[in-house]
């Protein structure tokens, strides 16, 4: 092999690195806002069910 053609070998390793390093940090992303956007909705029926507690009880206290 000559010494361009490993120069060019090293370039496009090098190249490749980088974006799989670029894709996984993309992934870890998309799974981090994932499940962001999973414990809002968690947070948000938690409310929910708290909320629906609170009328069941005072519609107990009333009777």
């Amino acid at each position: 092999m000559s010494h361009s053609q490993q120069d060019e070998q090293q370039k496009l390793e090098a190249y490749l690195e980088a974006k799989a390093k670029e894709e996984q940090e993309n992934q870890q992303q998309q799974e981090s806002e994932s499940l962001s956007e999973h414990e809002a909705c968690v947070l948000r029926e938690s409310a929910r069910v708290k909320e629906l507690i609170a009328e069941a009880k005072k519609g107990l206290e009333g009777e």
